[in-house]
C-alpha cells in the first residue's frame, strides 16, 4: 500500500513550533481549547498537571530506568486477530489523546500537546516455553517522552491459538483507574475491529459513541487553580514543619555488591484467609477500612524497627470519586503525606485511632499538589542524608484490571521490571485474581535496604498482621536493636573501610573537615586501574549521603610526616594548604555562578543546595545550564546527589578527566594520518563545527568517535536527558529533539557542515517537519542525509544501484525518507548552502546497545527471538535461491558519511557494507545463542509471480523480509570507506553485539 506524503500533519506541526514560537513572550500554553472530540484532540500546547510533571522531572532527572513503565499483558487463548488489536489501539489512541502526547521544553518549563493520530503497530514475534525475559525487555525499553509515544504494543505467538498480549505505557499517560478505562474500551474496540476498518468508521457502542473527556483540558483546569489551593497549602507546611524521612537503615557494607537505585526485591509471606477477616472486622470496629488498618500495621512496624513516634508515610489519593473524571484516561493521583505521632500508643487499636485521624485530615487537602508541597518546603522536604520526606508508602492490592477480548479466553499476566519508586512499601494482597491465598509484602529498594533488615521487617509486619487479626489490642513492641549494623564507635571512617577493602586500592586515608563533607585519598595498587569516580560512585550505594566524601584523589603516595603518621597539611584541597576561593578553578567558578543566578543568593562551597532553596526543577534547571557552558555531562540527579557546589565541581573535574581519557583513547585506535588507506583522496581542511543529530543513537556514537579521531570540532543535538551518555570530550551539546523544530533549526544555523542521523522510526511526520526546520537553519557547507534503502521502494530488480529509480509501493517509513530526501536536494546549493548527499544505509550493526535492541527486536528481530527460544526458524526453500538483507558497519558508516562532510560531491549514494545470506545469519545466531533451533528451509514464500520474486508484493509482515532477495551496489566513490576492516565482518560484529 502507497502512503503518499502528509504534508497536512507537517504543517500542523510547523504551525505549532511557530505558536509556540510566538507564544515564548507570554504563558506556557495557550488555555481557551475547550475541544473534547478525542478524534481531534485538543488543540495546542498545555502545561503538565502537578503529576505528569512529576513523571517528567523523574525523566529529565535521570536513573529512574523502567520504573514508571507501566506493563499490561494478558495471555489469550482462541483465534487472535494482531491486526484487529492495531486497528483497535489505533482508534483508542485517536479517542483518548494523552495516548498521543508528546512532552516538550520551553525556557524551562515542560508542555505537552498531542500529535496526530496515526496506526499503532503490533509487533509479532513468536515462541515458545517461558517468556517472562521477553516480556521484561519489552517492557523495559525506554520512551522518549520528548517525540512518543508513550504506547507500545506486542503480540507473542506460542501457537496458532495461544498468544501473550503486552501493552507498554508510561506513567505520565496513565494509572491504575485508566488502566480499567483503556481494558475495557480496547476490548469493545477490538470486538468492532474484527469486522473491519468501516465498521471503526460507523456507530459505536456504548459509551464509545459519548466523546472522551480530554486530559489536556483536566490539566488547563488544575493548572489554572493553582492560586486556589494557598490554603491547603498552608495546611501542609504546618503539618509537615519539622518532619523527617523514616530513618531507613542503610545496607551493610558487606551485604554484597552494591545496588543500583531503584533495583527492587520483593519478600512475601501467605496469610491465612482468616487473618484477612479478622483484620477487616479490626476496621470496622474502629471505623476504618482495611486499607487503613494496613496502613496502622506498617507503622506499627516501623516503630518497632525504628524506635521513631513520629513517621511519615506515603500513600496514593486519587480523584477519581468526581463525576467528571471517572471516565477520563490519564494520571489522576496525587500523593498524601500522613504523619502520625505514636507518642503514649500502648496498643495496636490505639495507634490505628490516630493512623484514621490523621488520614482524613490528609484527604481533605488532597487537592494539593504534592510536588507543590514539596517546592514549598524546600529543603525540609529531604532529610539531612538527602533522602526524599516520604519515601515509605503501604497500600492495599486488589485484582488487577484484566484486557478481555471478545472471542478469546484472557489470563492476566505479571510482568515484574525489578523497580521500585519508594524505599520501603509494605502491601497486603487482598485478592489476587488467581483465587490464590492472601499475602503480605514488602518490597525494598536494594540500594536503600539490605535483606537482612527487609526480612525483619516482612517478619514483623507479617506477624503484626496476624496477631491484630486476632486481638486489636495487641500491645505495640519496643524497636528492636539491629544486630548487623556498623559499630559508630570503630575507629575507621566508614568510607575509608570500603575503601581499603578493595584490592584496588593499596593504600586510603579520610580527611574530616569540620562543617564539611570529607576528601578521600587513595593510593593504587598492582591490582587493576583506579577510577575516582567509580570509587565514588560504589561508596554512594554502600553509605549514608553525609558518609560520601565530596571527591576521592589518586595519589602516588601519602605525604606522611617523620613519625609515618599522614601529614593532613600537605593533602591535596586540605583546608589548611589553600583557601577554598584559592583552589575554585573554572568549573567550580561556573558551578558557583549557576547556583547564584538559580538561586538569587552567592553560596559558599560547601552549602547545600536544598538549604539554599533548591528543589527538583531547579535541579533539572542547573545542571541543564552547567551543561550548556561547560560542555560536560550532568543531570539533575548529580545534583540532587551532590548537593554543594564543591562536590558538584569535584564531579565535574572528574567527568573532564575521563572525557579526555576517552578522547585519547579514540584518537590512539584512529587510522594514524601517515598511512591513508590504499587509493584514498587528500582530505579537505578540517576546520570548522559538524552538527550531528542523533549523537547518542547507534549511528550517531560512531559518528562521534570517527569525528573526533579526524580532529574536528563537533556540534550534538541531543535531548538534555541523554547529555551524559556522549563519550568524547570536545563535543558541544545543543538541546533539543526533533519533536522541537526551533532547536533543530537553531543548532543547524551556527554549523559548518551537518550530518542528521536521527530518526523517530514511527513517526514520518515528526521526520519530516525536523528535515524542514534543519534546512531552515541550514547556511553553510555541506548537508549529509542518513537516509536508507527502504526510498528505494520495491523496484521490479534485483540488483539495486544508486540509479535505480524508486518504485512504490512504500512503506510509511521509506516514504518519509524519500520526502526528505527531495527536500534536502531541492535545497542545496541555494542562499549560500553547500552541496547535499543522501547516503541509503541499510540495516546497520556494531557493538553499542541501541544497535543492539535494534537486533533484537527491529528488522532481524523475528530471526532472534526466535533462536533464543528455540524455536524452528522457517527460511525459503533453497531451491528459490538467494534470500537475505544487505547490511553495513556502523564504523564504516560513519567513515562514509565524514567522508561525504570532508568531500562533498553531492547526489544520492549507497553506504552498504556487504549482504547476509538469512540461512548463513540464522545458523549463526543459533551457535552464539547456544541454541536448540532448527532451520526450515522449505517456506513457500509469497507466491512464483514476478512481483512476488522481486519482493513487490504487501510491504508488511514478516514474510516481507524474509523473501528479501534484492542485493545494493555500494558507492564507488566510498570503496575506501566501506572496505571491511579487522572485526568489521557479520560474525564478529555480531558477536559482539550479543556482548553489549
Amino acid at each position: 500500500m502507497t502512503t503518499a506524503p502528509d504534508t497536512a500533519r507537517e504543517a500542523a506541526l510547523l504551525r505549532i513550533a511557530r505558536q509556540r514560537q510566538a507564544a515564548k513572550r507570554g504563558s506556557v500554553a495557550p488555555t481557551d481549547a475547550t475541544d473534547t472530540e478525542g478524534a481531534k484532540g485538543t488543540e495546542g500546547p498545555a502545561p503538565l498537571s502537578a503529576a505528569q510533571r512529576r513523571m517528567w522531572l523523574m525523566d529529565r532527572l535521570g536513573g529512574s530506568g523502567a520504573a514508571y513503565h507501566v506493563p499490561f499483558a494478558a495471555r489469550v487463548r482462541g483465534p487472535f486477530d494482531p491486526q484487529a488489536l492495531g486497528r483497535a489501539l489505533t482508534a483508542l489512541v485517536r479517542r483518548h489523546a494523552v495516548l498521543r502526547t508528546r512532552y516538550g521544553q520551553r525556557d524551562g518549563e515542560p508542555y505537552q500537546e498531542a500529535l496526530d493520530a496515526v496506526p499503532v503497530p503490533v509487533e509479532v514475534v513468536t515462541a515458545d516455553g517461558d517468556v517472562a525475559e521477553l516480556l521484561r525487555e519489552a517492557a523495559a525499553r525506554p520512551f522518549d517522552l520528548a517525540s512518543g509515544p508513550v504506547l507500545r504494543a506486542l503480540a507473542v505467538r506460542h501457537a496458532a491459538e495461544d498468544h501473550t498480549v503486552l501493552l507498554t505505557l508510561h506513567h505520565i499517560a496513565i494509572d491504575g483507574g485508566s488502566l480499567a478505562i483503556v481494558a475495557r474500551e480496547l476490548g469493545a474496540l477490538y470486538g468492532v475491529a474484527l469486522d473491519g476498518d468501516e465498521a471503526l468508521a460507523g456507530e459505536l457502542p456504548g459509551t464509545l459513541a459519548e466523546p472522551a473527556p480530554q486530559y489536556a483540558d483536566y490539566a488547563r483546569r488544575e493548572h489554572a487553580a493553582v492560586d486556589a489551593l494557598e490554603n491547603g497549602l498552608e495546611f501542609w507546611l504546618g503539618r509537615l514543619a519539622g518532619a523527617r524521612p523514616v530513618p531507613l537503615p542503610a545496607p551493610a557494607a558487606d551485604s554484597g555488591a552494591p545496588a543500583r537505585r531503584g533495583q527492587a526485591a520483593l519478600l512475601a509471606e501467605s496469610l491465612p484467609p482468616a487473618v484477612l477477616e479478622g483484620l477487616r472486622a479490626v476496621g470496622r470496629e474502629h471505623r476504618s477500612t482495611l486499607f487503613t488498618v494496613v496502613l496502622a500495621a506498617a507503622y506499627a512496624a516501623l516503630l518497632e524497627q525504628t524506635g521513631r513516634t513520629d513517621l511519615v508515610l506515603g500513600c496514593a489519593g486519587s480523584h477519581r470519586d468526581r463525576a467528571e473524571i471517572r471516565e477520563l484516561v490519564g494520571l489522576c493521583v496525587n500523593t498524601l503525606p500522613v504523619r502520625v505521632d505514636a507518642r503514649s500508643t500502648g496498643t495496636f487499636g490505639e495507634l490505628l485511632d490516630r493512623v484514621r485521624d490523621a488520614l482524613l485530615e490528609a484527604q481533605q487537602h488532597r487537592d494539593v499538589p504534592f510536588d507543590l508541597i514539596v517546592e514549598r518546603l524546600g529543603a525540609a522536604a529531604r532529610g539531612a542524608d538527602g533522602h526524599p520526606l516520604v519515601d515509605v508508602t503501604a497500600d492495599v492490592l486488589r485484582a488487577p484490571a484484566a484486557l478481555e477480548l471478545p472471542g478469546l479466553v484472557s489470563e492476566p499476566v505479571e510482568v515484574d521490571l525489578g523497580t521500585a519508586k519508594f524505599g520501603l512499601g509494605f502491601y497486603v494482597e487482598e485478592d489476587r485474581g488467581d483465587g490464590a491465598p492472601p499475602r503480605c509484602l514488602v518490597q525494598y529498594d536494594r540500594a536503600r535496604l539490605d535483606e537482612r533488615t527487609a526480612h525483619r521487617l516482612l517478619r514483623g509486619f507479617a506477624g503484626l498482621l496476624a496477631a491484630v487479626a486476632a486481638d486489636p489490642g495487641h500491645p505495640l513492641a519496643g524497636p528492636q536493636s539491629a544486630s548487623g549494623a556498623p559499630d559508630s564507635a570503630a575507629p575507621v571512617h566508614p568510607a575509608e573501610q570500603c575503601l581499603r577493602d578493595r584490592p584496588e586500592v593499596a593504600e586510603a586515608f579520610l580527611l574530616e573537615i569540620d562543617g564539611r563533607p570529607p576528601l578521600a585519598y587513595v593510593v593504587p595498587s598492582r591490582t587493576g586501574s583506579l577510577d575516582p569516580m567509580g570509587l565514588r560512585a560504589a561508596l554512594r550505594t554502600r553509605l549514608a549521603p553525609e558518609l560520601v566524601p565530596a571527591a576521592v584523589t589518586v595519589l602516588d603516595v601519602l605525604p606522611r610526616t617523620a613519625d609515618g603518621a599522614v601529614d593532613r597539611g600537605r593533602l591535596p584541597g586540605a583546608p589548611a594548604t589553600a583557601a577554598p576561593s584559592e583552589t575554585v578553578g573554572v568549573r567550580g567558578q561556573a558551578v558557583l555562578d549557576a547556583f547564584t543566578e538559580l538561586l538569587g543568593r552567592r553560596p559558599a562551597l560547601d552549602d547545600d543546595f536544598f538549604l539554599l532553596g533548591g528543589h527538583s526543577l531547579l535541579a533539572v534547571q542547573l545542571a541543564d545550564r552547567l551543561r550548556e557552558r561547560l560542555g560536560l555531562p550532568l543531570t539533575g540527579l548529580d545534583v540532587m546527589e551532590h548537593r554543594s557546589p564543591r562536590a558538584i565541581a569535584a564531579l565535574l573535574d572528574g567527568r573532564g578527566e575521563e572525557r579526555a581519557t576517552a578522547l585519547a583513547a579514540v584518537q590512539s585506535a584512529a587510522r594514524p594520518a601517515d598511512a591513508p588507506p590504499r587509493g584514498a583522496r587528500p582530505a579537505a581542511a578540517r576546520t570548522g563545527t559538524v552538527l550531528v543529530t542523533g549523537a547518542t543513537g547507534g549511528v550517531g556514537a560512531f559518528v562521534l568517535r570517527e569525528l573526533a579521531a579526524r580532529g574536528r570540532p563537533v556540534r550534538a543535538l541531543v535531548r538534555p536527558e541523554s547529555a551524559h551518555l556522549l563519550a568524547a570530550d570536545g563535543v558541544e551539546v545543543c538541546e533539543g529533539d526533533l519533536g522541537d523544530p526551533d532547536s533543530l533549526r537553531s543548532a543547524a544555523a551556527g554549523a559548518d557542515a551537518v550530518i542528521h542521523a536521527a530518526c523517530t522510526f514511527t513517526s514520518p511526520e515528526v521526520d519530516l517537519a525536523a528535515m524542514r526546520a534543519a534546512l531552515d537553519g541550514w547556511r553553510r557547507g555541506a548537508f549529509v542525509f542518513v537516509s536508507s534503502v527502504d526510498a528505494y521502494g520495491q523496484p521490479p530488480v534485483t540488483e539495486v544501484t544508486e540509479e535505480t529509480a524508486p518504485a512504490g509501493p512504500f512503506t510509511a517509513y521509506g516514504r518519509a525518507k524519500l520526502d526528505c530526501e527531495r527536500m534536502l536536494l531541492e535545497a542545496a546549493g541555494t542562499g549560500g548552502r553547500g552541496a547535499a548527499a543522501v547516503v541509503r544505509v541499510p540495516i546497520v550493526w556494531g557493538p553499542h546497545a541501541r544497535l543492539r535492541d535494534q537486533l533484537r527486536w527491529g528488522a532481524t528481530g523475528q530471526f532472534f527471538q526466535a533462536a533464543r527460544n528455540g524455536e524452528p526458524i522457517e527460511l525459503p526453500a533453497r531451491e528459490r535461491g538467494w534470500y537475505g538483507a544487505p547490511w553495513v558497519h556502523g564504523a564504516a558508516l560513519a567513515r562514509a558519511l565524514v567522508s561525504c562532510v570532508e568531500r562533498p560531491s553531492g547526489g544520492v549514494v549507497n553506504a552498504v557494507g556487504g549482504h547476509v545470506d538469512w540461512r548463513d545469519f540464522a545458523a549463526e545466531l543459533i551457535r552464539l545463542l547456544g541454541s536448540s533451533s532448527e532451520i526450515h528451509a522449505t517456506h513457500a514464500g509469497p507466491g512464483a509471480d514476478s512481483a512476488a520474486e522481486h519482493g513487490t508484493g504487501a510491504a508488511a509482515g514478516p514474510d516481507f523480509l524474509l523473501h528479501h532477495r534484492r542485493r545494493y551496489r555500494p558507492a564507488r566513490t566510498l570503496a575506501d570507506e566501506l572496505t571491511e576492516r579487522p572485526g568489521e565482518d557479520w560474525r564478529s560484529v555480531l558477536a559482539a553485539m550479543l556482548e553489549v
